[in-house]
């Protein structure tokens, strides 16, 4: 129960920055004995500028106008539901138990925060019990490949790197490694590429195949990471990826550093692509799994 408080407390906090541009424009309106139009246009305009983006915006003002909201305390309690309700649909726990070793596949655009992302997603799975094993597949950055080697041994995690060579065929050692050691799950970078990158759009296209290959119905988890402070800006990449990759999931990083974590909304509203995990903190713990009313709380408040 410590842990849980913990991670809600910090989740609290992580949110400060978009609860602040939630709160601060319209600082008395959860304090107001009536609602009225006027109150309704401050709420849209605050949660416009949180980057909730406008068909969200519109479907939560909606709901909300249709309800009969006796006070602004009333109006807090409706938008939690409401934002539940939204977000609900994105919620979905990581199970990797339907292969051995379970193969997840990781993508991003540069500074989105993937390679620390897999490092604390690699220290969750080892919490859940599960035996890990890394593919260092980014062959363009040597420091990602550094990078994912200490996060390897800072989580004792073995890793499978080259000095050189394309991203196949480390991901094909790598899952090769992890048979011979009965690994449970094997977590594979990629590198960084930006969606407008046809040629490396294709070649991340190759490295999936290649884990089919390898494994029959590798990857089990196509996984897109997306640094928080990019707002509205992350739907051209869930759908550039999507359409690349097939996306199984969304990991969102660095919702401390931002006042855009209402993005995750238009994510829900117009492309559902399900969040298995969200981060607010350089800590290796700071990777949590998504939970719909656990956001909604912390981003309101």
């Amino acid at each position: 129960m410590v842990a849980a408080l913990s991670w809600a407390a910090r989740l609290k906090a992580g949110l400060a920055r978009t609860r602040d541009v939630l709160n601060t424009p319209v600082s008395e309106l959860f304090s107001r004995r009536t609602i009225d139009e006027a109150l309704f246009e401050e709420l849209e305009t605050a949660l416009l500028q949180a980057d909730c983006g406008v068909a969200a915006t519109r479907s939560l003002i909606a709901s909300l106008r249709k309800q009969k909201l006796a006070d602004g305390e009333a109006l807090r309690r409706a938008l939690k539901d409401a934002l539940t309700e939204l977000l609900a649909p994105l919620q979905r726990s990581l199970d990797t138990s339907s292969a051995k070793p379970f193969v997840i596949m990781v993508a991003g655009v540069n500074g989105s925060g993937k390679t620390t992302s897999i490092g604390k997603l690699a220290k969750w799975l080892q919490s859940q019990g599960r035996s890990v094993l890394l593919a260092a597949g980014d062959t363009f950055r040597a420091a990602a490949r550094e990078q994912l080697v200490v996060w390897g041994e800072r989580n004792g995690v073995p890793v499978i790197a080259q000095q050189s060579g394309d991203a196949g065929a480390v991901i094909f050692d790598a899952l090769g490694a992890a048979r011979a050691r009965s690994v449970d799950v094997v977590i594979a970078d990629t590198a960084g590429r930006l969606p407008t990158q046809l040629h490396l759009m294709e070649e991340i296209r190759k490295v999936k195949r290649v884990a089919a290959k390898a494994q029959a119905g590798a990857p089990h988890e196509v996984l897109l990471v997306l640094d928080g402070n990019t707002g509205q800006n992350t739907l051209a990449q869930v759908r550039a990826f999507d359409d690349a990759l097939k996306l199984t999931g969304l990991v969102i990083t660095k919702l401390d550093g931002t006042a855009k974590g209402g993005a995750i909304c238009a994510i829900a509203k117009e492309c559902p692509v399900p969040v298995l995990f969200i981060g607010v903190g350089e800590g290796i713990d700071d990777l949590r799994p998504f939970a719909a009313r656990e956001f909604a709380e912390a981003l309101i408040g």
